[in-house]
């Protein structure tokens, strides 16, 4: 089997729609399914026209509400819409559907002989929308009915543990055509690594359209070109990521990517969602990833999994960064160090001696905070909602520490020269600033205090427009991500080497 093949999913009301979609995103998708299922009535009995109005082997899909789909008009009348749309074909063969998708339990002869009959490949799928697929390789054999299908399985992993198990079943399946696909949020992996998985193709959707398929969790094919170079995945790709939970927002794949392609090195890295650190050590094992980072809420989480871990980040108790040494995981943290370099670049110091400052949190991310102005001379003082946490990370510096509430209100203006924001608590929030998005919602800045949030998507949070409005100066966590990002891809390369 070759690369795999990117698939643009057509979801819009009208055949106007969905062709200007194809023109739109031409240049990164290779098939385009074309889903009557979606279409508004009067459209649907002039579908044999499109194939030979796009350049694009097309795929016609009819797809059943209980599969994922939109179709709720019975079996009678669907097979009525699948032969009006495969009859009269064109002896060119371009301007016919080069496709069409049968469900396994969907066998009528006669409409899968004249698609045979008019050289287009049948699809034959099985969906499974709330859980996962057995003996995936024997499962496929069992669907190839006349031998001239390609079959595909589509079901939804409840656990990364789940998309780990796709993986394996799915290795030694190189010499033969099928199409694989772990749906949902879980199962990106499967789309971005469909040439592991040995797919004929990732489907994807367009932006305009996503939210047609949004629970399916597929990717958008500018995503899938440009940030993971998908058509430049291969067998002899290695594999890096990160993995964390519930990793909703992340900008690691798009600079690490962006890292890999500069250093013209053959490997991609991409997230993996895990709600335990065993899940994510049993996906990178299987999957042989060489490297990933290490976000909420496994930082320190992930320690006892490590077989080794270096000073600055034992010194820590928090690691971002795993790598995989000759089978030995070692475990860093560039969080301290991608912070010290951002953190004197805003603030315009050569170092913190005198400075007073807030740390606001005590997770993976305050440790390394709190570590890198220890080294940098501050006084400094932790701010948690849970004490306890505040107080192990504090008596390792001899810090002070306090209640994050509205009490300390006082403590932290005394500690506020910089403010150093470390929680995930305004993380894609673009709203006013409120008590749920906005950690210090109860403190007045009086402007003369420089605010750091971690946070780098939005760009502005909530806490950042208040304290700007107030004239502080202000920041986001974009450049200590540049800066950790890459001292993380040294360790990367290092490793991509040493395979």
């Amino acid at each position: 089997m070759g690369r795999p093949n990117v698939c643009l999913c057509l979801t819009g009301k009208t055949l106007a729609e969905d062709k200007a979609i194809v023109e739109r995103y031409r240049q990164y998708i290779d098939i385009a399914e074309l889903r009557l299922d979606f279409l508004n009535e009067d459209e649907r009995l002039k579908v044999r026209e499109f194939p030979a109005s796009v350049d694009v082997p097309c795929i016609l899909t009819i797809r059943r509400k209980s599969d994922g789909g939109n179709f709720i008009e019975g079996e009678a009348s669907r097979s009525m819409l699948f032969a009006w749309a495969l009859a009269f074909a064109s002896q060119d063969k371009s301007k016919n559907f080069a496709y069409v998708d049968f469900e396994d339990d969907f066998r009528v002869s006669s409409l899968q002989d004249s698609a045979l009959a008019y050289g287009i490949k049948v699809i034959r799928s099985y969906h499974n929308m709330t859980g996962m697929v057995d003996n995936i390789p024997q499962r496929l054999n069992e669907m190839r009915f006349t031998g001239f299908e390609i079959p595909k399985i589509a079901c939804m992993p409840s656990s990364l543990a789940d998309v780990t198990r796709l993986f394996e079943q799915t290795k030694g399946l190189a010499n033969t055509e099928q199409i694989i696909v772990a749906m949902g949020p879980l199962g990106l992996p499967s789309r971005i690594l469909a040439a592991k998985t040995n797919s004929y193709l990732s489907f994807t959707s367009p932006l305009e359209l996503r939210q047609n398929l949004l629970s399916l969790g597929q990717i958008d094919p500018i995503t899938l070109n440009d940030i993971y170079h998908f058509h430049s995945i291969d067998a002899q790709t290695k594999i890096y990521g990160i993995t964390g939970w519930p990793l909703k927002v992340t900008s690691s794949p798009e600079l690490q990517n962006k890292f890999f392609a500069n250093d013209s090195l053959n490997a991609v890295f991409v997230p993996f969602k895990a709600e335990k650190v065993v899940d994510a050590f049993n996906f990178a094992k299987s999957t042989g990833i060489r490297g990933f980072s290490v976000t909420i809420p496994h930082k320190e989480m992930i320690i006892p999994h490590l077989q080794k871990i270096d000073e600055t980040a034992m010194a820590i108790g928090a690691c971002n960064t795993v790598v995989n040494r000759n089978g030995v995981w070692t475990g860093y943290n560039t969080d301290c160090t991608g912070f010290s370099k951002a953190l004197l670049e805003f603030s315009g110091f050569k170092d913190l001696n005198g400075k007073k400052v807030a740390i606001i949190g005590a997770g993976g991310a305050a440790r390394a905070v709190a570590y890198a102005l220890h080294e940098l001379g501050a006084k400094c003082c932790i701010f948690n909602r849970t004490l306890g946490k505040a107080k192990i990370i504090a008596q390792k510096y001899g810090f002070e520490y306090a209640t994050l509430s509205p009490d300390s209100s006082e403590l932290i203006q005394r500690y506020s020269d910089i403010i150093v924001q470390t929680t995930s608590i305004g993380m894609g929030s673009v709203g006013p600033s409120d008590e749920t998005n906005d950690p210090l919602y109860f403190y007045d800045f009086s402007g003369h205090e420089m605010l750091y949030d971690i946070i780098y998507v939005p760009s502005v949070t909530p806490i950042m427009a208040r304290a700007a409005l107030a004239g502080c100066k202000t920041h986001n966590g974009s450049t200590m991500l540049l800066y950790q990002g890459e001292a993380q891809f040294e360790l990367y390369k290092e490793v991509y080497q040493d395979a």
